[in-house]
């Protein structure tokens, strides 16, 4: 087997995946390096959101609402449980199984599109603009050439200063998406989307949640609206979450930890937890690298320095994905990934931020595409605004499910799109038209105007365009 590539990416998560594959269909030579491993030490391809991320987090988020709905709304169809019961050992089995499901479903992707898979880290050796060597450390170490490189290494939990994660008592995202049994008190640092997802999971199975944010705001990249919406719909959920507060000392015991902060009013305050969550964003991963060794530049928050084309300092060599600016989000990586490749192949692969959907899979979910009304007015648009609630979509009376509400802004003037933000039921799949809509540079007329099924939640999206111009149908 050749040792040399025209394409070897380091990183096998979904921007290194995917930048791979699509290397590999424009007819490059191509490798990618990656060295998760499953708990047979094979290869588990597919990164942080496969293994430890996306994937496992929305199945334990699906099989805790599975949990809740029979504990609390199959009463209301007439389904009659009794003796309901838990099993979070087979819950973590089934969440272990689609985890493996995705690792091999890439392994057979690889095969299918022949790109030579290598199993270990990626590093630098030595390299210019004809080529480089990169070191794979894995069972036994090799070295390979590569005439482009693709970095996408992606990223790490952060931790608190002086609370290392043992992933035990004090979990980052990887822990606790293996609790093994419901923690009576679970504790949760960051009210971003990893927190309120794990929160939302063990909340749902029983456990006493309480959420500590720093920011005295919650959600604050969600539309202002959607995030009060969010906060009042938790709160009653049981989700107790503390805004403002400034962590002091974490002490983990043998069997808790115990967590002293202050609150937004500047009283001491101590909390003792049977698990603690910590999620509080996450670093790039440059560990291993040998960035520093062939001079790749790194920027002062430790990213890898990259242009608007995802092109770093060195010639030939790319980054994409959590390694480099911009959102940390899987698809966003996935559409570096794809544009990278094809640039390298001379076309005009294409990344617009601006467009790219943000989703957290709470219940209900939230997500968003464009501008928030804070956005707009801090910068001085003229806009108006359309909502439209989902108490008064018939589907979603049928579903049981009618908390939330779609909104719309649009310019003031041209009534382009400017931003469409969601929360309630299956928000996730419903932002998709406010994508594509803002991809062509659409009217919240367009949308308006467009014939939805009925009934059916995209009916909301309707609804709620026609509410910017003051014509709402059903509300």
């Amino acid at each position: 087997m050749s040792k040399n590539f025209d394409v070897v990416v380091i990183g096998g998560g979904p921007g290194g995946y995917i930048a791979a594959i699509r290397a590999a269909q424009l007819g490059f030579s191509t490798a990618c390096i990656d060295e998760w491993k499953n708990e047979k030490n094979g290869p588990a391809p597919g990164g942080t959101c496969t293994n430890v991320g996306c994937i496992p987090s929305k199945a334990l988020l699906q099989s805790s609402e599975h949990y809740e709905h029979a504990g609390h709304a199959f009463a209301d169809h007439g389904i009659e449980v009794k003796g309901l019961a838990m099993n979070v050992g087979q819950m973590i089995a089934r969440k272990n199984t689609i985890v493996k499901q995705n690792n091999d479903g890439i392994l057979y992707l690889f095969k299918k599109n022949k790109v030579t898979f290598f199993h270990g880290r990626g590093s630098f050796v030595k390299g210019d603009a004809n080529g480089y060597e990169i070191n794979v450390a894995g069972a036994s170490e090799e070295t390979i050439t590569g005439k482009q490189i693709i970095v996408a290494t992606g990223s790490n939990p952060r931790a608190l200063p002086n609370a290392p994660f043992d992933e035990k008592l004090i979990l980052s995202n990887t822990g606790a998406l293996a609790i093994d049994a419901v923690p009576k008190k679970l504790g949760v640092i960051g009210a971003g989307v990893i927190g309120l997802e794990m929160g939302s999971v063990w909340r749902r199975l029983g456990a006493e949640v309480t959420v500590l944010e720093a920011l005295p705001t919650f959600l604050g990249a969600v539309d202002e609206q959607i995030a009060k919406e969010a906060h009042k719909l938790f709160a009653k959920q049981g989700l107790a979450i503390s805004l403002g507060v400034k962590i002091g000392a974490i002490t983990a015991g043998k069997k808790d930890v115990t967590v002293e902060y202050a609150d937004d009013k500047g009283n001491a305050q101590k909390a003792v937890f049977d698990k603690l969550i910590v999620s509080i964003g996450r670093v790039p991963n440059t560990i291993g690298l040998n960035a520093e060794g062939v001079g790749l530049k790194l920027d002062e928050r430790g990213f890898i320095a990259v242009d608007g084309d995802c092109k770093t300092n060195l010639p030939n060599v790319w980054a994409v994905g959590d390694v480099v600016r911009g959102p940390m989000l899987a698809h966003k990586a996935e559409e570096e990934g794809v544009a990278v490749a094809e640039r390298i192949a001379g076309q005009h692969g294409h990344v617009n931020f601006n467009t790219i959907p943000w989703v957290i899979y709470t219940s209900p979910e939230i997500a968003w595409v464009g501008k928030t009304e804070q956005q707009l007015k801090a910068e001085g648009v003229a806009y108006k605004a359309g909502t439209f609630p989902f108490m008064a979509n018939g589907r979603a009376r049928a579903l049981g499910d009618t908390n939330g509400m779609v909104k719309f802004l649009a310019d003031a003037k041209t009534d382009e799109i400017l931003g469409v933000h969601i929360i309630g039921p299956m928000a996730s799949e419903l932002i998709s038209e406010a994508v594509v809509a803002m991809e062509f540079r659409a009217s919240s007329e367009d949308i308006a105007r467009i014939c939805h099924a009925h009934p059916s939640l995209s009916e909301a999206t309707k609804e709620a365009a026609l509410a910017v111009d003051k014509r709402s149908l059903n509300f």
